[in-house]
């Protein structure tokens, strides 16, 4: 067992998620999609689709895009409905707000789709310190502290690979992130105590590839590679569900190894 796995273990204990015996691990049937800024949950509809075709139970967050605490709220509000051991899924700033949820006992696994996992301490803005944002990604503060992107580099930006219909929908419908929400740090890292899948958007044009790259690396996640824009989840659903399939799979078998199969803590 890799260290990764025996920390997660330790800090699974820790948090109040008991391990039976069981020769075999049940398989994890939990999915909660979390998106991320100038979007909403409903972009995950061909993932969702994809997913409890394939027998999954999967639930989606609405992130409010008020405030970073706002939003980690309405994911521990969804992960608090679920029955059993879940995998965790951020898209972009949505994997700030998975690496300060994700510490809660009942996540056994993170999946970060084209996404921030900073380092306690980080926000999501600081995560550009490393390699800027590509040049066609512009948000545009409003005077109230919100932020649109650019209309005019919205497709280049955000969704290279989508059809002209599509990206017009998306710029025309995205919903605006509060600047507070990108700045404020993460007060833990879910990652450092968790397994983690990465998929990296090779034609990424809000993070660059590079820094998707790097940032997979760092947490040492298991990475997958997606030709695909910003976002892949929406124009490459059956890739990214695929890799969500596998973490499933892996986290399964991290508890197995670590003592068996996973269970709630007690209700109060």
């Amino acid at each position: 067992m890799n260290t990764t796995l025996k920390t997660m273990a330790a800090a699974a204990v820790a948090g109040g998620v008991a391990f039976g015996t069981d020769a075999h691990a049940e398989p994890i049937r939990n999915i909660v999609l979390v998106h991320g800024a100038f979007a909403d949950g409903s972009g995950w509809r061909g993932v969702y689709d994809n997913l409890t075709a394939r027998g999954y139970a999967v639930s989606i967050v609405q992130n409010p895009l008020t405030s970073f605490a706002d939003d980690v709220a309405a994911t521990r509000r969804v992960l608090n409905r679920q029955d059993g051991p879940v995998i965790l899924v951020g898209h972009s700033y949505g994997g700030s707000v998975i690496t300060e949820a994700g510490v809660d006992p009942i996540v056994a696994g993170l999946v970060y789709v084209a996404a921030f996992a900073p380092e306690i301490g980080q926000s999501t803005l600081d995560q550009y310190a490393e390699i800027p944002p590509p040049p066609n990604f512009v948000p545009e503060e409003q005077s109230d502290g919100f932020a649109y992107l650019n209309s005019d580099l919205f497709r280049a930006g955000f969704a290279g690979d989508a059809d002209e219909a599509d990206a017009a929908f998306l710029r025309d419908a995205q919903v605006p992130i509060s600047m507070a929400a990108l700045a404020a740090p993460v007060t833990v890292a879910a990652w450092m105590n968790k397994p983690s899948w990465y998929v990296v958007a090779t034609e990424d044009g809000a993070i660059a590839p590079d820094l998707l790259r790097s940032t997979a690396s760092r947490i040492g996640a298991e990475t997958t590679e997606v030709p695909g824009s910003h976002v892949v989840f929406l124009t490459r659903p059956e890739a990214v569900a695929d890799v969500i399939d596998a973490a499933a799979k892996g986290a399964a078998e991290a508890l197995q190894e670590t003592g068996g199969t996973a269970t709630l803590p007690p209700a109060e």
